[in-house]
C-alpha cells in the first residue's frame, strides 16, 4: 500500500489552439470572458425538484478562445472573469462548430486568477466544419 498513488499521473496541460474536432481528454487553465445562459427548464411538481440548466461561456487563454457549455452545476462556477481548470475535457460539435464541454468524467474547478491575458481574436468556435464521407 505504500506505492498506492503510483498510478497517478501528472496532467499535461492543453492550450486552446491545440484543440481539435473529435478529441477528447483535454486539461486546461482558462479564464471566463462572459457566460449567458441558453436553457433552463425544471419539473417543480415531481417528488424531486430537478431542473436542467445550459450556458454557452466564452472561455480562454493567451492562444485563443472557444465556447464551452456548461451543465447544470457548472454553470454556477462559470462566473466573468474567473479563471478554471477543465479536466478531462472534449470537443463535441454543434451545427458544425466547435465546442468544449465537460461530462460526468470530467471536473470544473475553480483556481486562482491567471497571469495572463485572453487572446480574443482566435476564437474556435467561429471555425466551420463540414462533416465529409470517404467512400474508399
Amino acid at each position: 500500500m505504500a506505492d498506492s498513488n503510483q498510478g497517478l499521473r501528472k496532467p499535461v496541460f492543453t492550450k486552446v489552439d491545440q484543440l481539435r474536432p473529435g478529441t477528447s481528454g483535454h486539461t486546461l487553465t482558462v479564464k471566463v470572458v462572459n457566460a449567458k445562459i441558453v436553457l433552463q427548464k425544471g419539473r417543480p411538481d415531481g417528488p424531486q425538484p430537478r431542473q436542467m440548466r445550459l450556458a454557452e461561456c466564452l472561455v480562454g487563454d493567451e492562444t485563443g478562445m472557444i465556447i464551452f457549455t456548461a451543465r447544470n452545476d457548472q454553470v454556477d462556477l462559470m462566473k466573468d472573469g474567473t479563471t478554471v481548470i477543465l479536466r478531462n475535457a472534449k470537443i463535441d460539435m454543434f451545427k458544425g462548430s466547435t465546442r468544449l464541454a465537460v461530462d460526468k468524467w470530467g471536473r470544473v474547478e475553480v483556481t486562482e486568477p491567471a497571469s495572463f491575458t485572453v487572446k480574443e481574436d482566435n476564437n474556435l468556435s467561429l471555425i466551420e466544419y463540414e462533416l465529409v464521407n470517404v467512400v474508399e
